[in-house]
């Protein structure tokens, strides 16, 4: 069984390799990002279930450190607020949690990266309309054919897995390299 998902992994990073525009979407990704932070944009990050904990990672790393102790960056993990997920999920809805803090922190310029794995999850859906209205640029992170987010998504970064699981496993590894860049580059730039 272990060798089963070892193999599909390795298949899914064989395919990553072959796809160049997957990687110039992470390429853009990165600059976009970068760009946004540089002149003190907020990038928001949020996901469901598994992409939820991804978003916190992602926001751990940047918040944090990655390789090299320096300041922290503007980044804002939507699902990590738990008074406003639970005020609002009870009181108006869980499909617009993200929307109401994209909101809440837009600014022309910022960046919303949201994760799903299916590309069709109602609240981070909403959340890229919102962005969208407000001058947001948007980055898609989900599995293979972008679901809905395909096309609400400035820049698509779709994984080739075809289950959830098997593109998390892709989705870690390339926002790992991404954290990464964003930092060199951003402290090229400081």
């Amino acid at each position: 069984m272990l060798h089963e998902t070892i193999d599909t992994t390795i298949d899914n990073l064989n395919t990553l390799k072959s796809e160049d525009a997957l990687i110039s979407a992470v390429d853009e990704a990165i600059t976009q990002i970068v760009e946004a932070l540089v002149a003190g944009k907020p990038l928001m990050v949020c996901g469901n279930g598994g992409s939820a904990a991804d978003a916190l990672h992602i926001t751990g790393e940047l918040v944090g450190r990655f390789n090299f102790n320096r300041a922290a960056m503007n980044v804002i993990c939507l699902n990590a607020n738990v008074t406003v997920l639970t005020a609002w999920s009870n009181d108006i809805g869980f499909e617009s949690v993200f929307s109401r803090q994209v909101e809440a922190h837009a600014q022309t310029g910022a960046v919303l990266w949201g994760l799903s794995t299916s590309g069709n999850s109602p609240n981070v859906l909403a959340a890229f309309e919102m962005a969208r209205q407000h001058g947001v640029r948007t980055i898609g992170m989900t599995g293979q054919g972008g679901g809905k987010l395909r096309n609400l998504s400035d820049i698509l970064i779709a994984s080739p897995g075809k289950d959830a699981p098997s593109s998390q496993n892709i989705h870690v590894m390339l926002y790992h390299y991404m954290c990464q860049e964003i930092e060199r580059i951003v402290l090229e730039k400081s």
